[in-house]
């Protein structure tokens, strides 16, 4: 089908048009995603360089440490520069980018999600089997498909939002670009992208909710039956850690993607959207790390050896 688009650029509304407040909110979040790209960053290089941290639970951490920089960088920068410039326009191919861009890291990162899960799961209820099931080839093997995968979800979406044609009003009203801003303004009827949307991301989403979810019925329940207050609260420390982080996820995907956005809805819609795409990137490391004993021992190990160097 021709692309009949009539507009080539698009106003990105933001979250304010008021000069100071875009000027706080600029300080704001260049504070916000420089933190997600210094923490992210630690845990990813403590795992590559630490041999204390060679394990499939830590290779999948620093997986999700790469995929929050990712995701992060889909729409921050973006932000960012219409900010300090006070110019809120994007072109239409830009906006298409950011939308393959950000559908890509932010699927790869619901189905790694399921992944720990499912490695939690091995390592609770079968530790004796472990490093049989979570072989590296295994998890090597797993990463490439959740990766492959993302690629072939964003990319389905985003061939099918070409078809779109704009026609007018150009303005979206959020910070950046996805699927639900642009189907509120195209003038060709989104019905096929809008069922793309609810059966293709409503089924990736409900498999990726329950292959990390139903694990942790069995994990709970074994951890019930572990000897020593010790085992116990370690293991439910990793669980908590885990759950705490795809509640978080999951609670905006199905505000963003599965609640209709009226007019009366936009500032929440945005509040979500600051949670989903700028404050989820920077809670995760800072949850898995504050919790995570290995991770503040890696850290004190590799300080403490360049310090003395």
């Amino acid at each position: 089908m021709t692309n009949l688009t009539k507009i080539i650029t698009l106003i990105l509304v933001g979250l304010s048009d008021h000069p100071p407040t875009m000027n706080g909110l600029f300080v704001l979040f260049l504070l916000i995603y420089l933190m997600t790209l210094i923490t992210n960053l630690i845990i990813f290089f403590l795992v590559l360089i630490d041999y204390h941290l060679h394990n499939p639970m830590y290779s999948f951490l620093s997986n999700l440490a790469f995929l929050d920089m990712s995701y992060s960088s889909a729409s921050a920068p973006k932000m960012l520069f219409n900010l300090v410039t006070k110019n809120q326009s994007i072109t239409l191919p830009a906006c298409t980018a950011q939308v393959f861009f950000f559908l890509y890291f932010a699927c790869s990162e619901l189905l790694l999600l399921s992944s720990m899960s499912y490695d939690r799961y091995v390592a609770i209820c079968k530790p004796l089997l472990y490093t049989q099931i979570m072989s590296w080839k295994f998890c090597t093997q797993l990463a490439v498909v959740i990766w492959i995968f993302g690629i072939v979800y964003s990319l389905v979406h985003t061939l099918f939002l070409l078809r779109l044609s704009y026609c007018g009003p150009n303005s979206i009203h959020n910070f950046f670009c996805d699927l639900p801003h642009l189907f509120q303004i195209t003038c060709t009827d989104p019905t096929i992208n809008l069922v793309l949307v609810f059966a293709v991301g409503g089924s990736v989403s409900l498999s990726a909710f329950l292959f990390t979810f139903l694990p942790y019925v069995r994990i709970l329940s074994t951890i019930l039956h572990i000897p020593g207050k010790t085992g116990k609260v370690k293991a439910f420390s990793t669980c908590i850690s885990h759950l705490l982080v795809v509640f978080i996820f999951y609670s905006s995907i199905i505000f963003i993607y599965l609640i209709p956005t009226s007019s009366n809805m936009l500032s929440v819609n945005k509040l979500f959207s600051v949670q989903y795409a700028i404050i989820i990137p920077l809670l995760n490391p800072l949850i898995y790390s504050l919790r995570n004993t290995d991770l503040k021992a890696s850290f004190r190990r590799t300080f403490s050896h360049q310090k003395n160097k």
